[in-house]
This record gives C-alpha cells, structure tokens and sequence, in this order.
C-alpha cells in the first residue's frame, strides 16, 4: 500500500480545526509552528520539534483549558492538542503515554477501578510533563482569557460527588452529547395552524361569528338566538384539528428520541479493574483503557497503547482515504525523546501514529488504547453537535403533500367557480330582492360560507395525520417484532423488496457454533458422518475411496490424544482468537467469533483448557497475524522453550490443506511426530473436507511450522508482517485437524423462506463458507433449487464475469459461496441495474458497502459491528431472517394503510364537492343541502377518525400473497380509482334523489319549514352513514369480497367505529341548531342506516367489475402533453427508471445510465447520516479541493469515452438520434 501524501493530510487536518477564521491571525510565531506542527507528521526532513506552540489554546477554544479544582494533570483542551491536526508535538508535550497513565490516574495495565468516585489530592502538569513544557502554549503558565461569545464554551453538567467517577465526569464530562431541545407544545401547535386552509377558515369563522353576533344581538327576530353558532362551530372545528395535529407532532417527536437513545446505545469493551468488562458506550470515561478489534466504530478520542496489526479508515473522520497503521504510544514517544535530545529525525516519522480518532473505523487487527476525550471533547462529539438535523418527510409523505396540494388547487378552482354562479344568481335575484340590508349580507355570507366549505371539503387534510400515524404505528409494532428502524423511510422501501440477499451465518442459522466433527491426523476422528444433504456432494463421496480413519465417540476421541497433543491444539485455538470470557446471561462464556467460541469451548470442555486468557499469557507470543478475509485464514507466532519458534495458522481448511506437506503422525503418543502427506492422503483430507461441508457443517482447518529464528531469513528482516509476506513462508506446513463446526438452522427460517416466495420475494445467499456447505444450507433452508434452473456459484468465478454475463447470470444465482464484500456489492449494484428494489443483510465492517449500495439494509443487532449499523437503515434485533418477512409486512401495511385512508377520503370528497356544487347552484337561497357545520364533523371529525381506523390495521396473513410493487406505482392504482369513482357514483345517486326525489317520495311538505329540514337531516345522517359503511368497504384494498378479515386484532379500528356512530347518534338528537338539523323517527333511521349500508354490496359488486374493463374506459392522461411533461420531471426522481434507463414515453431513446446511477448513488449517500459520514466538517479546504478536481478529471474523462462510443456507434450505423444529438454536444 503506497504511503500516504502526508502534507496533504496534514493540511487537511489543520484546514479541519472547528475554529473562526483568527486562527491564522495570531501573529508569525503560531503560524509557523501550526505549519511545523503539520509537518512533524509529513516528511521527516521538514519536521520541527517545538514544545513552545504545542498546547496553544484555539481562538474560541480557551474555556476548555480552564478547569477550577481539578484533580487531574491535564484538562480537556490540552488533550484535544494531541489531535485536530494529530500533533506528536502535544504528545510529547503531555509526556507520552507514561504522563498520561500518571496524569488521568490510571493504569494501562488494569485501567480503572470501578469503585472510584471522588479522587483526593491532585496531580500537576509540571509532574508528567517534560521539563520546561508551557502549560499553555504561547500564554506560558498563564490561564488564557476566555473570548466573549465562546463557541467551545458549555455549561459542565453536575454530579453528586458520592456518584461513580464524579471527578471524572465534572472535568471530562461522560460520552453523551446534549439532546436536541425539542419544541414545545405550543411551537408545534403555531407549526401545525400555519396551515392555508385552516388560516382560510379562521378568517371564514371570523366573518361568519363577527355577522351571527350581529344578527344574533343586533336584529329583532323570532325564536332562538343562535346565529353565532356556526361561526363558534367553525372555529371548534379548527381547534380539533389543531390539537390533534399537535400531540401527534408532540408523540412522533418523542418517539423518534426514544428510538434514537435505544440506536446509539451498544456496548464496548474495556478493562477496568484487571478485567475485560462490557459497558455501555455512555459510560466510557477518560482513562478508560478501551479494547480494539476489526470491524469495530471508535466512539471515542485516545491514545494507542499496543497491540497487533492495527490499521484504521479515519476517511469518515478526517478525509484521509489510505489506512493508517497504528504505532505503540510508547515506541513513539521514544523516538520523539532522542529528537528531543538533540538526536537526528528519522525520515519515517510521518509513519508514527499513535492517535486513536473517534468516528474511525478499524479495518484490521486488535489492541488497546486510552481514552483522552469523550463526549463533546471528543473529535466526533464536536462533530455530531454540528450535524443534529431534523427528520426529513419520507418519499410518501412528499407524494402526499404533492397530490393534496393537486387536490387544494381542484377545489379551490371548484370553489371559486360556485362562488362565482351563486354570485351572479345573487346579483340577478337583487331586483327582485325585497329583504333587509341585513338579510341581503347575510344571504351573501351565506354564499360565500358554501363556496369557502368546498375548499375545506375538497382539501384531504387527513392525509399527512393517515401517514404519520401509519409511520409510528409501524415503527413502534417494527420494534415489537424485533426491527429497529433508523431510517424512516425505510418502512416504506422495504414494503416493495423484491429480492433478499440474505448473510448465512447468524441469519439464517443460530450463529452457537459447536464442534461436532473433528480429523485429527490420519489415525483418529469423532462425528461428521451424517449423509450429505447435497446431491453432488453425495454423488462425490459415494463415488470416491472411503475413508479409512477410525471415528469414535468424543469421549474415546479424547482419551486417544497425548498431553503433548492436547496442549498442541489449546495453545493454536486460544492464540489464534480474539474471543475472550466474560458474562452472557448470567453465565460464564466465550465472547467473540462464533467460529473462534466453538474451538475455545471445544479446548475448555474436553481437552482440559485453563482460563483463555491464562493459556495466552503463557504462549510467548512473537506476531500476530489477524484473520484477513482475502486470504482466509490468520497466523500466531510463539516462541518455544526449545527457543525455537512455532506459526499456528488457522482458516479455510482447503486452502490450509493446500500448504501442507506433513501430518501429525500419532496424536496417543507424548512427543509430536510427523508423516508425509502424499497425494493419497490429501485426496482422503479432501473428501473429508466435502463430507463436512456436504453435511451443513462449516470446516475449520489448524496447522502449525516450526522456524529456528524469527523473523525467517525468508522475510529478509522485514518485521512488519503481513499477509502477501507471509504468503512467502506459508508452504512446509504440518497438518494438525480439520474441526467440522455446526452450526443449525434457525427454527423460523423454513417457515419465513416460504413465506418470502408466497409475497414474491427472492432470497439470495450470500455467504464467505465455501459452496459446498452454502448450496447444501440453502437447499435445506428452500432457497436453493436447482432443479428450478437456480444456480451456485463462487465469488471468483463470479467477479470474472461481464456486465453483460452478470445481467444474465443473476436472475438465476441463488447462492453466491465464497464472496468477498466486493462480490456482494457488485451483486447488489446488477440487481438494482435490473430494477430490483434490493434489501441486504449484513454483520460485518466488510458489508458496508454492500448495506449502502442496497435500497434497504439490514444489520444484525447482537453480531452486527458498528460499521454495519450504520451502513443500515434497519437493524434487526435478533438476528433472525424471519424478523425481515415481519419488516416486509409491515412495510406493506404501511403502503397499505395510506392507500386504505386515501380511498376513504378522496370518495368522501369527491361526493361532498359535487353534492355541495350541485345543491347550491339547484337551491333558490343559494345553500347547500349539507350546511357548513354539517360538512365539517364530515370531513374534519370523520377524516381524523378515519385516519386512526385505517392507519393502525396490522397486516394480514393476506398482505403477503401478492407481489411487491414497483417503486414507480402510483398512489392511486386502477382498482382505488374504480372503488372511488364507483362508492361516489352510489352516494351521489342516493343522495341527490332523496334532496330532489325526497318530497315527492317520502311524502315531505317542502312548503313546511319542519318537513324542510327534517329531509336536509335525513339526507345528512344517511351521508354520515354512507361513510361509516364505506370506511368498512376500504379495509380491502384488493379484490377480494372479506372486508372483515383481522378486525379483531385492531381494536383502534373498533373502537372508532363505535365513537363514529355514536357521535353521529349524538349530533341528530342534540345538535339541532347548531347543526340546522330535527331528530329523527324511528323510520327515517332505518332508512338512514338501510341507504348507508348499501355501500358494502355495491363495494362488492365493484370489486367484481373487471380491473382491464377499468383501465380502458380510463383516459391515457400521459398522452396529453401537461402530463407528459409532468411524467418527465418525475422522471428524474424516480430510481427504477434512472437505473432501467427508460424515460417516460413508451418508445423514447433510453436514458444514458452513466450520469444518472452516479447521481442516484450520490443520492444514497447523501440518505446515510453518521456516522459513516462524520467529521465531514473538518476535512478542510484542501480536501475539498482536491476532491473536486478529481471529480472533475472524472468527468472529463468520461465525456472523452462516451463521445468515442457514440462516434463509434453512429459511424456502424445503429444509433438513434438521441445518442447522435449527445455525441455532437
């Protein structure tokens, strides 16, 4: 790996200081030494040990240096010197890794005690320092001034000083940034009234209330004063809304915070007291001694204590994209000692970093730091203050709100249309007019009342409280069920997954690895004899030698080993293992690799291994080797008693079997002798190796080779080992066992495969085991189906193919064996080229990519790394492939559930708008025949209970028996439309014969004031009615006639239903007045209720109606050319046709998929927040710079390519002219 260019990272780093523009302003002497500062870790010829400038406050920064009462040599702005840019400078200046240990009062060794609460005495920075080192940089020993405005200045929150680490957690704070301040209920209530409608109906309610009190007070007339009440009933009406948007907003709020603690909160291992302990990420404190391992996201600042191979990606933190190996703080300060001394700087200083950063990942190895920063002092925390945003509407919420507000311009269009007929009917009836200037005003209020309630009637301001309430009804259910769902609109994506490329282990399986089966040598084995359960692996080994080594139970398999032997395979097992032993459940167990517990375990239970930990203290470990995932195995060299060195390697047993020459000779006998192993013997290893694999279990290979001195004269002294050098000395290996570890099938996982087929779901294997053991797993679990055409393949072989193959291949692929991250991401990147709307699962650093490239990724919650879970948008809490079928049903719910409120509510206001336009204009006063009071609880009160009902149905068993949709379907599908247009044309028949048929047919006396009203509250309570039945009617959204399947199991459903019915049961008796109504006989309600219930067999009647006759008879809108256009511009925002490259038009030139898949992986990128993306706002000018002329050389680049295709192609002749009009531009 080249070295990076260390004065651009320098640069970069100091660009990336959360300081004000002063900081180059502080006069000549702080800008050199910032610049040798920067190059103390650039080249070494240009590197300046300088102690005067090293622990300068930053411009803004001061307030962090000034600590009263402090215990602790250091405080928290000095520690922040050592980074932002990394400074070996301050490093030393702090007095290494020794001044630290001294200075936090702790141990590297033990880390802290747990029983420290308040510390007594102090410790001085003149004590852990190096002689002469200013306490504060350029101000000498003088505390520097705090600026005025102080951004870097919060206030310390307080802690009880009995409380567990007070001192600590006064002066460094603990790992928790400050919440977001959430608003208040009364911020959300103006957010939720500045609404255009309902500001149009405060102004409609003033008018109204304003000329009722007039007419109430103002004017003599006979009987009850009550003019003012629908003004107030308005205005009631508007407070409703408000308050319902408001504690919805309020619980959303809430809920989010919620979830977003339960996210951030995850364990990390530290030591404290002597031993590896697991504590919550919030409870880190400065001083902690932190582990290490691959894979993991560092959540904190520090010090690199020691340990083996570590190599991080700080490109998330600090724009730097090589990985940086990590140096011993010690071997550092060293070297920065003999500089110090007057000795000569050695030109590989830009190689020496010790500075662990938060926010960074490891990629590779394992050690120990120090924490020096934690919280809002750590890099991150800085960061992440920065960056809280709000959450963003979902896709389907912006659908919403585009077709409301479609909807609001229809009828404000219908509105102004009615107001303007009712005017002029006004204006022609004035001659003849012979009422009072006050009855004329009132009589035109009333016209302008009927035209403004069209407006409130046609907007569906339901609709964002449906999709809200859809959202966290899901989300909290989601939970329930085991997903936690970090990226909201995640909910909805996942409703329309196609396909599934699902991990193996821990996913599909249990993730307990147990060795089952184990080969040691050639004379002894115990288990593996089951029968393949895949075909050709049966077919192999039935036609193959038999195998002739002994297989005896486990407890005669240990009995048959030497103590030589056993203590062989303990040392190999407990070095070659990161697990360590600690507490699950209240048990004493291995934590780590499930692979690595099984082996440990193995050592434990039968081959008579001490604590893990004891075993490697007493291997004299020389390097370490960690596991590397392109070479399948990982290494552990020990020096002997002999003196001599030993290497046990363990990995893929094929490929260790491929390095073997010998084999342990007799495992019984007490010194360890080996035997050739010829061709015979490898063959038999091999069928071995299949059998294992045939049977589902997961082979495991040890080897070992004996060296007279480390390093070999193969290395040539090279001390820096890695896996291409240890490739030179990997050959001559002596075979010790091939361990065949088990690992079963989750119990749900048949079920849930099963399942996934019946929704039209295709699950793809995605696993690093190699194929035998991935295709004979997926065969049992039902993915794999061969005699269906599905194939089985391996990552080589698959990463050879082209595009073109890939296109090909991949619908078939079922199992992809041996994968690298780089197999999985390109199979990821073809499925969406195929317009699959693709979900991954994934548990380790090296599925990221693949997690972001996907539409939904799943990480696992309990052997998920951190860089997993933040690559996904959901996080699946067990770890179990059946948790997704629930994610993918409620997902359809939540679609479903929009869709259901959306039938419901454009029915009601398509009937409502016409019945209002129609009776107005038909009417000699110009009213309605349903008042405004009256169309209000209709749409308002009715709508918002609606929402409730339909919002919160749980998916049925039902939702999964049809395919997925497609990411371009619309919101309203032809069987929505045929049910709205139908459910409106029944309740516009009905109610407009009995407004214009009623008289003659019920017998009412139109000339009678009584009759007159009690038909206008027939025709009322028959509309509610006609929408109580309808909200049944809209439970289905398919074609099927069961509208009460799964009622029972939503109780909200019931519950509103009652309330809905009882309100309406309610207003007829006591509205009266306000609602210009009569109660009614006991015929007129059933007539009511028998009118309204016709709504559920006309629903059937049109669920029968022919969804391809519906289609026909609706007009191709996209042919006209506004839709057209509207259809383009869509265009760009929808991914399915940015990655199939069609364009709106059936028949048009398809869209370039260069440009437009490099834009929509932006745009994924964009969606990931941090912190995979953290520390962005630090990476600097330069950074950004370079950034850009890259993109930039990128693009031109491609340009050059794409006019030599397109001459190419229009030179051969089969160019259309779209690609000829982009080759002349």
């Amino acid at each position: 790996m080249a070295d990076p260019d260390p004065p651009t990272r320098k640069s970069i780093d100091k660009a990336s200081k959360p300081a004000t523009p002063s900081n180059d302003s502080d006069g000549p002497r702080e800008t050199a030494s910032k610049g040798e500062s920067a190059k103390a870790n650039g080249h070494g010829a240009g590197f300046h040990f300088d102690l005067d400038d090293a622990l300068t406050p930053d411009p803004g920064s001061e307030d962090m240096f000034i600590i009263h009462d402090n215990k602790f040599a250091y405080s928290p702005g000095q520690l922040s010197k050592t980074l932002n840019p990394k400074s070996l400078n301050a490093f030393y200046a702090l007095g290494g890794l020794a001044g630290l240990e001294k200075g936090l009062r702790t141990n590297r060794d033990t880390g802290l005690s747990p029983d420290e609460s308040a510390l007594d005495g102090t410790v001085e920075f003149e004590d852990v320092a190096p002689k002469g080192t200013p306490k504060y940089g350029h101000h000498g020993n003088t505390e520097p001034e705090v600026q005025e405005g102080n951004v870097a200045a919060t206030t310390a929150p307080t802690h009880e000083k009995g409380s567990a680490f007070a001192d600590r957690k006064r002066i460094f704070r603990d790992n928790r940034l400050p919440e977001k301040k959430s608003k208040t209920l009364l911020e959300l209530a103006w957010i939720t009234y500045n609404d255009k409608v309902l500001i149009l109906l405060t102004f409609a309610a003033v008018i109204s209330l304003a000329l009722g009190l007039y007419q109430t007070f103002g004017v003599k007339h006979d009987g009850a004063k009550v003019e003012w009440v629908e003004g107030v009933a308005i205005m009631v009406a508007i407070v409703i809304v408000v308050v319902v948007g408001t504690l919805n907003d309020w619980q959303m709020e809430r809920q989010f915070n919620k979830l977003n603690a339960k996210r951030d909160d995850r364990t990390v291992k530290v030591i404290r007291a002597g031993k590896s302990v697991e504590v919550s990420v919030y409870d880190i404190m400065v001083g902690d001694v932190m582990h290490l391992f691959a894979g993991d996201m560092i959540p904190v600042d520090g010090i690199f204590i020691n340990g083996h191979g570590v190599k991080c990606d700080e490109s998330s933190a600090t724009g730097e994209s090589d990985l940086l190996k990590k140096t011993a703080a010690d071997e550092v300060f060293a070297v920065l000692q003999k500089i110090a001394e007057g000795g000569q700087v050695p030109a590989n200083i830009d190689k020496l970093d010790p500075f662990i950063i938060s926010g960074s990942k490891v990629n590779e190895g394992t050690g120990t730091f120090l924490v020096t920063a934690v919280g809002v002092n750590s890099c991150y925390g800085r960061t992440m203050m920065s960056l809280q945003t709000d959450q963003e509407d979902t896709p389907l919420q912006k659908k919403l709100n585009v077709l409301a507000d479609n909807i609001a311009w229809f009828g404000g269009g219908a509105a102004l249309l009615l107001f303007v007929v009712l005017f002029i009917k006004f204006c022609a009836g004035l001659p003849t007019n012979n009422g009072t200037p006050d009855e004329k005003g009132q009589q035109f209020l009333r016209l302008f009342i009927t035209s403004v309630t069209v407006v409130v009637v046609a907007v569906p301001e339901g609709l964002p409280l449906a999709v809200t309430l859809a959202l966290a009804f899901a989300t909290t259910r989601m939970m329930r069920d085991n997903n936690l769902v970090r990226v909201l609109k995640a909910c909805e994506t996942m409703g329309n997954a196609t396909t599934v490329c699902s991990d193996k282990t821990g996913t599909l399986t249990q993730n307990k690895m147990t060795v089952v089966a184990t080969t040691l040598g050639k004379s002894i084995s115990f288990g593996g004899t089951d029968a393949p359960l895949d075909e050709e692996a049966k077919f192999d080994t039935e036609k193959s030698a038999p195998n002739v080594i002994p297989n005896v139970p486990i407890a005669d398999f240990v009995k048959g080993l030497s103590n030589t032997t056993k203590r062989l395979i303990i040392q190999s097992n407990a070095v070659n293992s990161t697990a360590f032993e600690g507490d699950a459940d209240g048990e004493k167990t291995f934590i780590g690799s499930k692979t690595e517990v099984a082996l440990l375990t193995l050592s434990r239970d039968h081959l008579g291994s001490g604590p893990v930990q004891e075993e490697r203290s007493n291997a004299n470990v020389v390097q370490v080797l960690p596991f590397d995932s392109a070479v399948k195995f990982m290494a552990t060299v020990v020096q002997l008693e002999n003196g001599k060195f030993r290497a046990y390697v363990k990995g893929a047993s094929e490929i260790l079997l491929g390095k073997c020459t010998k084999v342990i000779a007799d495992p019984s006998s007490e010194e360890l002798t080996t035997a050739d192993l010829t061709e015979e013997d490898k063959e038999m290893f091999s069928q071995t190796i299949t059998s294992y694999a045939g049977q589902t279990l997961r082979t495991i290979g040890s080897s070992y080779r004996d060296f007279d001195s480390w390093p070999p004269p193969e290395l040539a002294g090279e001390t820096d080992l890695t896996a291409a050098k240890f490739d030179m000395l990997h050959n001559n290996m002596t075979l010790v066992a091939i361990f065949g570890i088990k690992d079963p099938l989750r119990e749900t996982v048949k079920g849930a495969i099963q399942d996934c087929k019946r929704a039209g779901v295709k699950v793809r294997m995605v696993t690093g085991d190699n194929i035998l053991t991935g295709r004979a797993i997926a065969k049992e679990c039902g993915i794999y189906n061969p005699q269906d055409g599905g194939i089985a393949m391996e990552g080589p072989v698959f990463r050879r193919k082209t595009k073109e193959e890939l296109h090909a291949l991949v619908p078939k692929l079922e199992v992809l064996a041996r994968s690298s991250p780089e197999d999985k991401r390109v199979l990821v990147e073809t499925l969406k080229d195929l317009g699959e709307t693709v979900a991954v699962t994934g548990d380790g650093t090296n599925d990221a990519p693949a997690l972001k490239k996907a539409d939904i990724g799943f990480a696992m919650g309990i052997a998920g790394t951190e860089v997993a879970k933040e690559a996904a948008e959901i996080i699946l809490m067990d770890d179990n492939f059946a948790s997704i079928i629930k994610g993918i049903s409620w997902g359809r719910a939540v679609n479903d559930a929009v869709r259901k409120f959306l039938q419901f509510q454009l029915t009601v206001n398509v009937t409502a708008v016409v019945l209002t336009f129609v009776s107005a204009v038909a009417s000699d006063k110009e009213e309605s025949v349903l008042n405004a009071v009256q169309l209000l609880w209709v749409n308002l009160i009715m709508d918002t209970f609606a929402a409730l009902a339909l919002a919160t149905d749980p998916p049925a068993p039902s939702i999964l028996d049809r395919a997925p949709d497609k990411k371009s379907a619309p919101l309203i599908s032809t069987r929505m439309g045929k049910m709205i247009i139908g459910q409106a044309i029944c309740q516009l028949a009905i109610t407009l014969v009995l407004n214009f048929g009623g008289p003659t047919l019920l017998d009412y006396d139109m000339t009678n004031e009584d009759d007159a009203i009690h038909l206008a509250t027939l025709i009322f309570n028959t509309f509610v009615w006609l929408q109580i039945f309808n909200a049944l009617n809209n439970r289905r959204l398919d074609n099927r006639l069961n509208i009460f399947e799964g009622i029972t199991k939503n109780k909200f459903f019931i519950i509103i239903m009652f309330i809905m019915v009882g309100g309406q049961i309610l207003i007829i008796f006591v509205g009266k007045e306000a609602f210009k109504i009569k109660p009614l006989d006991g015929k007129e309600w059933g007539l009511s209720i028998g009118l309204g219930a016709i709504s559920i067999p006309w629903g059937m009647v049109i669920r029968k109606f022919p969804d391809h006759w519906a289609e026909a008879m609706t007009p191709d809108l996209s042919k006209l050319k506004f839709w057209g256009k509207k259809k383009k511009a869509n265009n760009k925002d929808d991914p399915e046709k940015i990655i199939s490259g069609t364009s709106a038009e059936d028949g048009k030139q398809p869209v370039p998929k260069d440009k437009d898949v490099s834009s929509d992986s932006d745009e994924s990128e964009r969606q990931f927040g941090p912190p995979l993306r953290v520390m962005t706002s630090i990476r600097g000018n330069r950074a950004r710079v370079h950034q850009s002329r890259l993109g930039q050389a990128l693009h031109d680049t491609k340009v050059k390519v794409k006019d030599r295709v397109s001459s190419k192609v229009d030179v051969s002749g089969t160019a259309g002219g779209g690609l000829m009009g982009r080759s002349t531009v």
